[in-house]
């Protein structure tokens, strides 16, 4: 297994990446334009964009904004709304795997910014019907919600006549390098389907002998061709237009508005996904067993490209996490109605052979980045310092062990 000499990124990372002659990944030298790019001509081009797209009627909003109590919603929304001056309708995905806190920070959102919300909640016993059948068929328990927050927003944008939906940062430019920044590429079907969605598309799922019928995926569908060129539905991505930075991002979101972070089980970064039970804890030791790294990689490889780790400090804290065992597996199979045998079977099944073996009956890592060489020569300088913050619960008293379908919608 090769590994990026300047950051952990193994080749067999799902987005895919290529090295070049020095062993550099193709995530680690796109990151490098945000060193030579004028963002503020592109901050320019950006505000012409959105300008475009203002409804000059004043009888609809400007565009949607995909929300939820994490991530990068809070500096989306004020960046659209408090810098551009524009009149977003916030539109989320109810993934069920809900924390209260995330509702906690969805509240103060909505409220803070003064923006109208809608949101979708699917019914129950059709999520676990999906999920019982992805989590055998490719290994994923959280398919419903990359699936539900990729679509609805475009399902209220077409259904409304709403022409624009603004997302954060294109993970696969990010990550990996898949595109320039330059390339302005914007969010489509086919890259949702292959990337986001593993490769299976709502109806793809049907299957009458595992439960899922044409009514359960309804929800996950995402309009047809004809009906989004009627509105002219674009999606574009901020993260082409502004240095993104996640992690400074969250900072100055935490002191403009009382964003709430909170302990992850199986990484460092305390600012992503607090929503969610699952995300870094089940999901993400899902993700390590198929591909042998979680997480922790992903954002240790991004704070060592900002000049925050040293390779040898990324390895070593990455190391770290990835060897925590999740506490909420009990939760998910309660919730599924199955059993830890079952869990392991599916999830075995995808193991990715380049990086797992089975020795005298135990899975064992083929390769590991510890042991892999560091060019040096293409080694990025440690220019400050890694360090998150813990905002402490603004309600903690709550006793949150269980997921919460629905919780109220103002800050107490």
């Amino acid at each position: 297994m090769r590994y990026c000499s300047r950051c952990l990124y193994p080749e067999n990372h799902p987005l895919h990446l290529v090295f070049d002659d020095e062993g550099v990944c193709s995530g680690c030298r796109i990151h490098e334009e945000k060193e030579r790019i004028d963002w503020d001509e592109r901050g320019r081009k950006l505000g012409d964009i959105l300008t475009a797209f203002r409804s000059t009627s004043g009888d609809n909003y400007d565009c949607v904004i995909p929300v939820n109590g994490a991530r990068d919603s809070y500096f989306i929304v004020h960046t659209v709304k408090n810098v551009y001056g524009m009149n977003p309708l916030l539109v989320a995905y109810n993934k069920h795997y809900n924390t209260r806190l995330g509702f906690r920070n969805l509240a103060n959102l909505r409220i803070t910014f003064n923006c109208d919300m809608m949101a979708m909640v699917v019914d129950p016993a059709k999520l676990k019907r999906i999920t019982r059948y992805t989590l055998k068929k490719f290994g994923s328990m959280y398919w419903h919600c990359l699936a539900g927050h990729t679509v609805y927003p475009v399902q209220v944008a077409t259904r409304r006549k709403i022409p624009l939906v603004i997302w954060g940062a294109h993970q696969g430019l990010d990550q990996v390098g898949m595109f320039s920044h330059l390339d302005e590429v914007e969010m489509t079907r086919k890259y949702r389907k292959e990337h986001d969605l593993m490769g299976f598309e709502a109806e793809d799922l049907v299957n009458e002998a595992e439960g899922v019928s044409e009514f359960d995926v309804l929800p996950f569908v995402y309009p047809h061709d004809k009906e989004l060129g009627k509105v002219g539905v674009r999606g574009i991505y901020l993260g082409n237009y502004i240095p993104w930075d996640s992690k400074k991002q969250h900072e100055q979101m935490i002191g403009l508005y009382n964003y709430e972070t909170g302990p992850q089980q199986r990484t460092f970064d305390t600012y992503n996904d607090v929503d969610c039970f699952h995300y870094s804890g089940i999901h993400d030791y899902i993700k390590y067993l198929k591909l042998g790294y979680g997480k922790a990689t992903d954002h240790a490889c991004r704070e060592l490209r900002w000049g925050r780790l040293t390779r040898r400090e990324a390895i070593e804290l990455a190391g770290h996490y990835e060897a925590v065992p999740p506490k909420d597996l009990p939760l998910l199979l309660q919730w599924l109605d199955i059993s830890e045998q079952e869990f392991y079977e599916y999830v075995n099944n995808h193991r990715d052979p380049r990086v797992w073996e089975k020795r005298n009956g135990e899975w064992m890592l083929k390769h590991s980045v510890a042991n892999s060489p560091e060019n040096t020569t293409v080694a990025l300088a440690k220019t400050d310092e890694c360090e998150f913050v813990l905002t402490g619960s603004k309600d903690p008293q709550t006793n949150d062990e269980e997921y919460t379908l629905l919780d109220r919608g103002y800050v107490g």
